[in-house]
């Protein structure tokens, strides 16, 4: 099965949180979009307790059920933080109870990891800032979510999007992949090959809260509507 095409409440979810790349308060919107992929049957954040630095996240913990993973900072510079939840992650992974992994960080020493875990054929659902999250770690992942995308009190900008050549290529690149004969495409199977093209597409980094809002404004495609699905055909 798919999990990317197929989410389910039957899929079995890790979640490892970097408590020193994730702002806390994001974390509520945070996990009602894994809930979207699966169940967080383990949910694990990561981080040196004993620090002020991390008190936003300690109201936190108990009231979502998220376990909290002690780590002392040992040398100055080094970060013992991702290196534990990397272990952590190993473990699980060999404990083979788990569909998929979701790790909710903004750092590129996790990209290795999300390979890793890809290559003993188990999902990756990365999560990260835009500005932050470096690109190899992006797609490193089955799909990236934004959590810029996650803060209500963000501002979307004012992009024309109709002008967005790279856009534009990526949605005609995934369309042509998988239209029919006579140019139809399904609009299901059309969001999740924009997904292996570009893990971090989403159509709410473009303003927009479903695909087929976003498809409808770019309006390069001739769209067709029925009661259990939407086809679209480049005009």
């Amino acid at each position: 099965m798919n999990v990317l095409e197929n989410p389910s409440s039957n899929i079995r979810l890790a979640v490892l949180i970097d408590a020193e790349n994730v702002s806390a308060s994001i974390i509520e919107s945070l996990l009602q979009e894994i809930a979207k992929y699966g169940t967080a049957n383990v949910k694990r954040i990561y981080g040196d307790w004993t620090s002020n630095q991390l008190n936003s996240w300690k109201t936190k913990l108990n009231k979502l059920a998220i376990q909290p993973m002690q780590q002392f900072r040992y040398t100055t510079g080094k970060n013992s933080t991702d290196s534990a939840l990397i272990i952590d992650a190993m473990d699980l992974l060999y404990a083979g109870n788990f569909d998929g992994f979701c790790l909710i960080s903004s750092d590129s020493d996790f990209t290795r990891l999300a390979s890793r875990i890809r290559e003993s054929g188990l999902i990756v659902y990365g999560f990260g800032e835009k500005q932050k999250t470096p690109e190899a770690f992006v797609v490193a992942c089955n799909k990236f979510i934004y959590t810029d995308i996650l803060d209500d009190k963000r501002t979307s900008g004012n992009q024309d999007l109709k002008n967005n050549q790279q856009l534009l290529d990526l949605l005609k690149s995934a369309y042509d992949s998988v239209a029919d004969e006579e140019g139809w495409a399904h609009l299901g199977p059309f969001g999740s090959q924009l997904t292996k093209l570009s893990p971090s597409f989403d159509a709410r980094n473009y303003g927009y809260k479903k695909l087929s809002e976003l498809v409808q404004f770019i309006d390069i495609f001739e769209i067709k509507k029925s009661r259990s699905h939407l086809t679209i055909k480049l005009k």
